[in-house]
């Protein structure tokens, strides 16, 4: 999928701020309205763009305390990765979930109040699990995010280094 120099401006001033309008997005890509409204509505066909979120500040939300679990689950079985993923995905405490390779089958990044909330996460809800083999925890002390992607730069897509025209 090709993305020009214009795609990769309107991704991320959407990035920057996906609530401002469309007449901004335009005046800031350099590109009319109706082109900027064309453009945008092509990247949400094409699945480069798959939605508008609201980003919430862990501490105003109640929940200051973030921990990385590591999960290694037996038998190594798909239909038993399969079903510990989505029932993990769906726990309250868990804001990121992956899949990974190595000792352990799945890294959990979860949010909760405070430390004893890591503690009964990891005893109430993981260890009740029979497929669950081993777990290790590890505190956050800090979580920088990156609230910008840029696409991949490749031999057919261009680096945007400046204003589009």
């Amino acid at each position: 999928m090709e993305l020009d120099a214009l795609d990769l401006a309107l991704l991320r001033e959407l990035q920057n701020d996906a609530r401002q309008t469309n007449r901004d997005l335009a005046a800031k890509t350099g590109v009319s309205p109706s082109t900027s409204l064309e453009r945008v509505r092509l990247l949400r066909e094409r699945g480069v763009i798959t939605g508008y979120h609201a980003a919430l500040d862990l501490d105003a939300a109640g929940r200051p305390v973030q921990a990385l679990i590591s999960v290694r689950i037996r038998p190594p079985a798909r239909p038993v990765i399969e079903g510990f993923r989505e029932w993990a995905a769906r726990l309250p405490e868990v804001i990121g979930l992956f899949v990974t390779s190595g000792t352990h089958d799945f890294l959990l990044h979860i949010a909760v109040p405070d430390v004893d909330g890591v503690y009964a996460f990891v005893i109430d809800r993981l260890t009740e699990r029979r497929e669950v083999a081993d777990v290790q925890t590890t505190m956050a002390y800090e979580h920088v995010q990156s609230r910008r992607i840029e696409p991949a730069a490749g031999p057919d897509r261009p680096r945007f280094t400046g204003r589009a025209r």
